[in-house]
């Protein structure tokens, strides 16, 4: 990618830019839709508490979901290292961590399934089982990383970003910290535009049939009553 692309996502960086337009004309999403849908939600008063419309019920709903939980989860690890509160009050941040989580993985697998239909590579009918059945086409290549991952790390990342230029605008601190927070952020606009790269090039190498992923279930089971042994002790009543 040339310096037209970094330019384009580097500027929904600033808040007061306009939406940006994306170079690859990708007809599902590309990465430049994503960060500027990222940005522009991490602009909006209110938010995540307040979620404006998404752009449609489908793919983008579930992106945009995928982006509130990171900001809630976000939050909540942020209230859970205090040191001067109740452990009670620690405890209800890490549950809401939980709950968060578990809807952050969730949307994720929402994402993949969405995007492997569109682009043909699984069966529709089973793309929401454990088992979808694949319609990849001979020699494609398996990439490890899911799109839907990929835009759950341009999530969090959007989101070191977002916190990270509001270092650089502190007054309370002395300006070696802001310098420090500066280069942090150069670091961080880079690893995105790379990452946000990443995920064009999948897309563009699923498209051609070079290409293909999978929905990688995360199977939680230390949330799963069925599976995390303690919880099945405690309802057997063989606890402790």
């Amino acid at each position: 990618m040339g310096s037209r692309y970094v330019d384009s996502v580097l500027s929904t960086d600033n808040p007061g830019s306009s939406f940006c337009h994306p170079i690859m004309s990708d007809p599902l999403l590309n990465a430049v839709e994503v960060t500027a849908l990222h940005d522009r939600l991490l602009a909006t008063a209110g938010w995540p508490t307040v979620e404006p419309a998404a752009p449609d019920d489908g793919l983008w709903h579930w992106v945009q979901t995928n982006h509130a939980f990171n900001c809630r989860l976000w939050a909540e690890e942020d209230l859970a290292r205090r040191t001067q509160v109740s452990d009670s009050e620690i405890a209800v941040n890490k549950r809401a961590i939980d709950r968060y989580n578990q809807a952050r993985n969730d949307a994720t697998e929402r994402v993949d399934e969405i995007l492997l239909v569109a682009l043909g590579l699984v069966d529709a009918q089973s793309a929401r089982t454990d088992a979808p059945v694949s319609t990849v086409r001979p020699g494609q290549r398996l990439n490890s990383e899911t799109a839907g991952s990929m835009i759950d790390r341009l999530s969090i990342m959007a989101l070191k970003v977002h916190a990270m230029r509001a270092q650089t605008l502190r007054t309370d601190v002395d300006a070696d910290h802001v310098a420090a927070s500066q280069v942090k952020l150069g670091r961080l606009q880079q690893q995105r535009t790379d990452l946000a790269a990443c995920l064009d090039a999948l897309l563009a190498d699923a498209r051609a049939g070079r290409a293909y992923f999978k929905v990688y279930r995360q199977f939680k089971m230390y949330n799963d009553p069925r599976f995390n042994p303690a919880l099945v002790a405690e309802r057997t009543g063989k606890a402790g």
